[in-house]
This record gives structure tokens, sequence and C-alpha cells, in this order.
């Protein structure tokens, strides 16, 4: 059954109005009960009519939770602790995943009927707990305060900030930047029709992060590292199981360094030496695969080989691309259009994953497996340059400074500071 998380980008961009009207926290709430409902059908469903509701109605509760986590870990944190905050929702994804490799092997010792009812319908008991636990954290300040509601926002932010001069610092800089406009029209005219160069840079920067996310090639990976297993000798039960775990461990490892030293190194530095090491992986699983289909005989070296990039691929990836592109995209648009631009970045996310994952076969199947992963590899280097040129750092940056940041003035002033610390 295909994955409608994938094929439902309008998920995400309707979280971004939606959070706009009711807030972020109730749009977490919101995303938790239609995942819980989504996997109540799943796990009750008489046909496949009601399997495949199921799944789609799930995969708008993950569009909605895709975009609104990262942008509710942004506003209401501090600067010094935004990246953090911000990529803690990948680290719950890769448990998740790890989670999942491991009780659907423990599942299918349970009669296939059962199995699989249980598998899809456990996942309404953390959405429960979520929907529930969201309840008791406090809502954006950034959100409050284009709502008018001042005086909550700064209550919230004497609970979030370490003292109260920083409190005070932050509702000032909120207050000064959140020029609003109520007309929802507005929100999107001003990102989308008529955007001013600044928020062009921000959208295009937002897009583009998501787009090379997938467009690099992950899903390819991911979808033919099973048979690149097999081929390699791992066709036992037991094998297998232990390879698809670790690839769970190694995204979770991956993704739990890059949390802890986002904020330390910067966002752009990360990407680009991730980037840099995905095309190296991408290259040489290309390489080794072409050998591989070209030989006449197993040849065990190269399949060997091919583990090792396939392994060494998502080590670069999740310590880099996949993590930082949603932080990213969660804190470079001001404050009225936050909601909005994240939620088209989101949008392009999963309209590339779907992409990527229903023409993998056919592409392979015209240009050979390695010409696939020659191509993605080839695609890793425009991301690359696109990162160098279009995505200035944010690293200690206040989410009301980043107008500043993408813009022209900003760009000389961070030039401008780079050529002090050099002289210095």
């Amino acid at each position: 059954m295909k994955d409608c998380s994938k094929f439902l980008p309008g998920g995400s961009l309707c979280a971004g109005r939606t959070s706009d009207y009711i807030g972020r926290r109730y749009t977490i709430m919101l995303a938790s009960i239609i995942f819980m409902l989504g996997s109540i059908l799943m796990g009750y469903a008489p046909n496949f009519g009601v399997l495949l509701a199921g799944r789609c109605t799930a995969g708008v509760g993950v569009g909605f939770a895709l975009m609104i986590a990262p942008v509710y870990a942004a506003e209401i944190s501090s600067t010094h602790t935004r990246g953090f905050l911000s990529s803690l929702p990948e680290i719950g994804i890769s448990v998740g995943i790890l989670l999942g490799y491991i009780s659907n092997n423990l599942f299918a010792n349970l009669r296939l009927e059962l199995g699989w009812r249980i598998m899809l319908g456990i996942a309404a008991i953390p959405s429960l707990f979520l929907a529930i636990g969201i309840l008791k954290m406090p809502e954006s300040p950034r959100w409050l305060i284009m709502q008018g509601r001042v005086g909550e926002a700064k209550k919230i932010l004497y609970k979030v900030c370490d003292d109260g001069e920083e409190a005070e610092r932050r509702l000032k800089d909120i207050k000064k930047a959140a020029g609003i406009d109520e007309d929802c029209e507005g929100v999107w005219r001003q990102l989308l029709i008529k955007p001013t160069p600044t928020v062009r840079r921000m959208l295009i920067a937002g897009v583009g992060v998501h787009f090379f996310e997938h467009a690099t090639g992950t899903e390819a990976v991911i979808l033919y590292g099973p048979r690149i297993f097999k081929k390699a000798g791992v066709t036992a039960r037991r094998k297998l199981l232990l390879a698809t775990v670790g690839v769970g461990l190694t995204k979770l490892t991956f993704i739990t360094i890059s949390t802890f030293i986002i904020d330390r190194v910067g966002r752009r530095k990360l990407l680009l030496f991730s980037i840099a090491g995905m095309i190296v992986a991408l290259t040489g699983l290309a390489t080794c695969l072409t050998v591989v289909e070209r030989a006449e005989q197993k040849l065990i070296w190269a399949l060997v080989l091919s583990l090792i990039f396939v392994y060494m691929f998502l080590m670069f990836f999740n310590i880099g691309l996949c993590p930082v592109c949603w932080v990213y995209s969660s804190e470079i648009f001001p404050t009225r259009l936050r909601a909005a631009g994240a939620s088209v970045s989101v949008a392009v996310n999963r309209l590339m994953n779907a992409t990527v994952s229903m023409s993998f076969l056919s592409l392979s199947s015209a240009i050979t497996i390695g010409g696939a992963f020659y191509l993605f590899a080839s695609v890793a280097v425009v991301a690359w340059f696109f990162v160098f040129f279009c995505l200035p750092e944010t690293k200690g940056r206040s989410l009301e400074e980043m107008e500043e940041v993408f813009s022209k003035s900003g760009d000389s002033k961070n030039k401008n500071k780079q050529l002090e610390l050099v002289k210095s």
C-alpha cells in the first residue's frame, strides 16, 4: 500500500494557515487527533477502502505535524538553543523508525490478520498522549503577540527565558518585528505573489533546502538498500533484521549528534559538510553498483563496498541535511509569514518525497541503478553550490533578525564580521 503521507502536501499547506488561526499548540493537538483517527481506521479496517482512507487520514496528520513541530520549537526557544530544540522532532522520528523496524518483526510472529492490525493501530496510543500532553505546554509567544495578547506572551517569555532582561529584550524585538496582516490573502500575497527581495530569498532558501533533501536520493538509497543487503548475502531473517535495525540506529545516532552540535557548528557548515559527504557516498555507491551490474560473476568486494557506501550516505545525510533543513526553514521567515512559509517548504518536501519514491524504479530501468545514483550525486553537487551561494548562516541570530540576515545589507554585515574575526 502506498504511503499517503508522501502524497498529501495539502496537509502541510493547510497547517500553516490553521496554525495562524488557532495557534501553534492547538495545531499540534489537531495533528495528533487526525493521526490517531487514521491509526484507528487502519487497525479496524474491514476492507482495503477503509484501510486506504485511514492511511490518507494519518498522512494529513503527518503533514500537519511535520510543518508545525519545528515552527513551534523555533518560536518558543531562545537563540542559543533554537537549533537543538528544533532538531528534537527529527530525533523523535528516528526513534519511531527504529522502534518500527523492531516491532514489525515482533508482530510478524503473530497471526497475520492480528499482526498487521496491531502494527497499524498501535500508533493511536502515542498520538493520544501527545494530544493530552500538549495542553500542558505554553503557546508560542510570537503567535500570541500576532493576536494582540501581549500580556500572555510576556508571561510565557518570563518562563522560557533565562532571566527577565532576556524576556524583555525578546518581547521588544518580537513586537517590533510583528508586522501583522490579518487578511489571509495578504499573507500569501506577501509570500508568493509580490514578495519583497528579502522574502523571495527566504522562500528560495526554505523551499530549496527541502527540495534537495529528497532530490539527492535518500528515498532511493532506503528503497534499494534491502536489495543490496540481499545481494551481499544478508538473506537470513535474523541478519536482515540486524541490517535494518542498523539503518535505524545509524539514523538515530547521527541525528542526535547533529542536534547537540548544530548551535555550535552552525547550520551552513553542517549542510556543506553533510552534502559533500553525500556526494562521495553516492558516487561510490553508483560506481560499485555499475561494476556489479556489468560483472559476469558475483563480486563480493563490490557488494561489501556498496553496503559501506549505503551506511556512509546515511551517516552524512542524517548529521546535516536531514535535520538541518527542518531547523532552517522554521526559523528564517518573518513572524507574520513563518507558518505560511514553513508550510510551503514542507509541502515541497512531501512532493519530492513522493516523486523520488514513485519514479525511482522507472528511472533505474531507464538509465540503470548505477546511472540513477550518478544522477543523484550530480544533484547533490548542485545542492552544495545552492547552500554555498543561497543560504546565509543563521546561528546565533534571533528570529527577528532574519530579515536583516537575508537582506543585502545583512550579507555585508555578516561578511564584515567574518573578516574582523579572520583579522583578529
